[in-house]
């Protein structure tokens, strides 16, 4: 229930998006006209048609884009008819005369005097919207998705789709019936109904123009990015919470006061209590440790680091972790990393057990590839650090980054609750370098991005993406956050492969560090790179996996760290160019 508040919340906040302009044009045009027989059955077809249409592009394969493809064409056209009958009717009848009947339909949706407005012909005009909406993909959405591909085609992924068409649908009706109300005064007022409709017709052909040139996913999705992702997060952290889960981190800071309330009683920690620890049964294979049972850990405080090895959330908690497991383990501290990957190549166990060196993880870590660990904690995050008391509860829990100390606090009054007699000691301080060294927050103005055809955004290549088939490409110059290819290119549902040596991959953003997900392909061979920043060497402002010439090599499938600038963090153009063939590239993070 709280995950389907989360999504129609999200889908309510799109009103307030940039990326959601070229879609008001077909809402507004129905302003005046009758509720239940216009406006409701168009804003259904519309939200219907997203739900079906994103679960496709989620779990799908090509097939489903390739649809979507042909079906946005579709809706491309019926709507250019639809902009042009509300400009002039006359003309409309001329352009539908081969299909009478379906042009009626389109002449009586579009409001023309003295017609009547079908059910029907409003569903349909839903339906061609729903084709075309491409909402900026936020923290809330994003989460719908990975979890859509994470668990597949399900009622639950249905279902919170739908909540999250159903909010967008709902603010879009409020704003209906507010525009409506204007409009009717200035129909009555001025007598300008003709010029009104004309207007609104002109407003179509222009959102039909933006959607057609790929705006609504390009300059106003960057538009976008900020603007609705901070009240989304607020969504998210108030509401996907345990039930108790506002007070672990309050709990966790009183905990050192409650200890010295009084040194003659047990210490009993006020984190409270939100659940028994699911069970650990279901990882494929245990590295570092015999499998562990929730039995087994009876008496030990536990720490579930839910993690994926090339995820940089994941790679910045890594230190403390690491950290935290050192420090703790004589006091009773049992660290379990749950290892649940997010790509194809991170279910290699081969790729998972050299992660877990080059990590120096020496704690247990179960690999989760069939998520049945990460359903069973109802997880839907990387990072996710849950903490489990001597007598088996859940106690505490943290997502993401951040929150050291409230977590060290916490790991800290358990193991007092457990008998430790331990100290209190200052909270850890790795020396995180590269990769895993701690973000500039301030000054990130670039998101991540995905270059797999099922995730990809912000494509300014003036090709079109072609699933699963080679096909050449080039980019010019990119808009802030955009990206692009150029070479001879395969993009798959995840990655995009070079099929000639001599390709590249081209991005605009704003950040100290751009990392990559890279890795060498099927054949396993290395795979050479050279990067600039504007055109030049980076010099100083080379990453932790090149030099200051931008020269590296791929050798395995991770995150490379390929930028951190040393000065003032500025908008810059980052090309990497690859030398060999067969390179797969997954995504794009910054910090």
């Amino acid at each position: 229930m709280t995950l389907l508040i989360i999504a129609y919340l999200g889908g309510a906040l799109t009103i307030l998006s940039p990326c959601i302009l070229p879609i008001l044009p077909f809402v507004f045009a129905r302003a005046g006209q009758p509720f239940i027989r216009s406006t409701l059955p168009m804003l259904i077809g519309m939200s219907g048609t997203f739900a079906l249409v994103a679960t496709l592009a989620a779990v799908g394969g090509s097939w489903a884009i390739d649809a979507n493809e042909y079906g946005r064409f579709a809706a491309i056209l019926l709507l250019a008819v639809f902009g042009v009958s509300l400009l002039s009717p006359r003309v409309a009848s001329v352009i539908t005369q081969p299909v009478v009947d379906f042009g009626n339909r389109l002449l009586n949706a579009s409001g023309k005097p003295g017609s009547v407005p079908t059910a029907a012909s409003s569903f349909i005009l839903g339906i061609a919207t729903g084709l075309l909406w491409a909402p900026c993909a936020g923290p809330i959405l994003g989460l719908l998705l990975t979890g859509a591909a994470l668990q597949g085609a399900n009622l639950q992924t249905t279902f919170l789709l739908v909540a999250y068409a159903a909010g967008a649908a709902t603010s879009l009706a409020i704003a209906l019936l507010v525009g409506g109300k204007i409009f009717a005064g200035m129909k009555r007022s001025l007598g300008v109904s003709e010029r009104i409709r004309q207007v609104l017709g002109a407003a179509v052909l222009a959102g039909v123009a933006v959607i057609a040139l790929g705006l609504d996913t390009g300059l106003l999705a960057r538009l976008s990015y900020a603007s609705t992702a901070a009240f989304e997060q607020t969504v998210l952290d108030q509401l996907h919470e345990r039930p108790v889960a506002n007070s672990s981190s309050e709990a966790a800071d009183r905990g050192a006061t409650a200890a010295l309330a009084d040194r003659n009683q047990p210490f009993r920690s006020s984190l409270p209590i939100e659940g028994g620890s699911p069970s650990l049964n279901g990882a494929v294979e245990w590295l570092n440790s015999p499998p562990l049972t929730t039995e087994q850990l009876r008496g030990k405080v536990v720490l579930v680091d839910f993690w994926t090895y090339s995820c940089i959330n994941c790679i910045r908690t890594a230190p403390y972790v690491r950290a935290w497991a050192e420090k703790y383990k004589n006091q009773g501290l049992v660290v379990i990393g749950v290892h649940a990957p997010e790509f194809a190549f991170e279910k290699k166990i081969d790729n998972v057990k050299k992660a877990v060196e080059d990590f120096k993880i020496g704690y247990p870590v179960a690999i989760d590839n069939d998520y049945k660990i990460w359903r069973a904690f109802e997880n839907s995050y990387w990072p996710a650090h849950y903490l489990i008391d001597a007598k088996g509860n859940i106690r505490y829990h943290h997502f993401g980054e951040g929150n050291y100390r409230q977590t060290e606090q916490a790991i800290q009054d358990l193991l007092r609750e457990a008998g430790s007699e331990m100290p209190s000691t200052a909270s850890v301080t790795p020396d995180a370098k590269g990769a895993e060294a701690s973000p500039d927050l301030k000054n990130v103005r670039s998101g991540e991005t995905y270059l797999g055809y099922k995730r990809a955004t912000s494509f300014a290549s003036p090709e079109n993406l072609r699933a699963d088939a080679a096909n050449a490409y080039s980019i010019d110059e990119p808009g802030l956050n955009e990206w692009g290819l150029s070479g001879t290119w395969t993009v798959g549902a995840e990655q995009a492969v070079l099929n000639r040596p001599d390709g590249s991959i081209v991005c605009r953003f704003s950040a100290r560090d751009l990392h990559l997900v890279l890795g060498p392909g099927a054949a396993g061979k290395p795979v050479r790179f050279q990067v600039t920043i504007d055109g030049k060497a980076p010099g100083p402002n080379h990453g932790a996996d090149t030099d200051a010439d931008g020269q590296g090599t791929v050798m395995s499938t991770k995150l490379y760290q390929l930028v951190r600038q040393s000065g003032d963090v500025e908008e810059r153009t980052f090309e990497i160019r690859f030398l060999d063939p067969g390179v797969e590239a997954y995504a794009f993070t910054f910090g």
